[in-house]
């Protein structure tokens, strides 16, 4: 009856967007752009891209990365961002957490997508913080092997909450990618934060609230200024609190 059904659909049935999406992701790297399907290199058909209502977006930036990687050789730089990027992925794996992709010393990150979660903003600050813990173990081991300043290296992390537009851009080489408003204010976050501090926007703030983790936001005391958005009041996550009761 199942096999029937299927044949039923025929070679013309259309799949969700979100189906497609997922599809292109769990496929193996060296596959996407190639694999998934005969069209996904070209651009004639359906895009494959979606609407994710709620979603949280990370941005990671490691502060002092530019002087510090001028005096290094090209092997250690790679060395470097390699240890820590494989550091935040293991604690995205145990998470859940999906990484959207690396773009020099900047670290992307989303929960909400492409599975929805009520607890997307609380499992994404739990996140965050994680990787500000691992980032400051990271640096102190490599200070050894990698020279003076490496455990002087600081992170900046950012962290906002709502809707993203994602697709896979297609072309010879085909990516997903993320778009809209949510991404540009996650950004902003990281940007106008301080080292070693995770800064979150009151949409995401009021999301943990409601989660019951009111008790891990400090409102930050000089306002932020946002383009196109105003003044914010943006709060940091207090990371000795979580700590010490990361399962609470």
């Amino acid at each position: 009856k199942g096999k029937g059904k299927g044949k039923g659909k025929g070679k013309g049935a259309v799949e969700a967007p979100t189906v497609r999406l997922k599809k292109f992701l769990q496929a193996p790297l060296d596959n996407q752009g190639e694999g998934i399907s005969n069209s996904i290199t070209a651009t004639e058909g359906d895009p494959i891209a979606d609407m994710f209502p709620a979603t949280t977006i990370l941005f990671a930036d490691i502060a002092g990365f530019t002087a510090w990687a001028s005096e290094r050789e090209p092997s250690q730089v790679f060395i470097f961002l390699e240890t820590i990027y494989r550091e935040f992925d293991v604690e995205a794996k145990k998470l859940n957490v999906f990484k959207i992709e690396t773009i020099g010393d900047c670290y992307v990150a989303a929960t909400g997508l492409p599975d929805a979660r009520e607890d997307h903003a609380v499992v994404m600050a739990r996140f965050a913080l994680q990787c500000l813990i691992k980032f400051q173990e990271v640096c102190k081991e490599l200070e050894v092997s990698l020279g003076p300043g490496t455990a002087s290296l600081g992170i900046r992390i950012g962290i906002h909450s709502g809707a993203v537009t994602a697709g896979v851009l297609r072309g010879e080489k085909s990516r997903f990618q993320l778009f809209g408003d949510t991404m540009n204010t996650a950004s902003r976050m990281e940007s106008s934060g301080k080292k070693n501090l995770v800064q979150v926007s009151p949409e995401t703030a009021k999301l943990l609230q409601d989660g019951g983790k009111g008790h891990w936001l400090l409102a930050r005391e000089d306002i932020v200024v946002a383009k196109g958005k105003g003044e914010i009041q943006t709060y940091w996550l207090k990371p000795r609190l979580l700590r010490r009761s990361s399962n609470t």
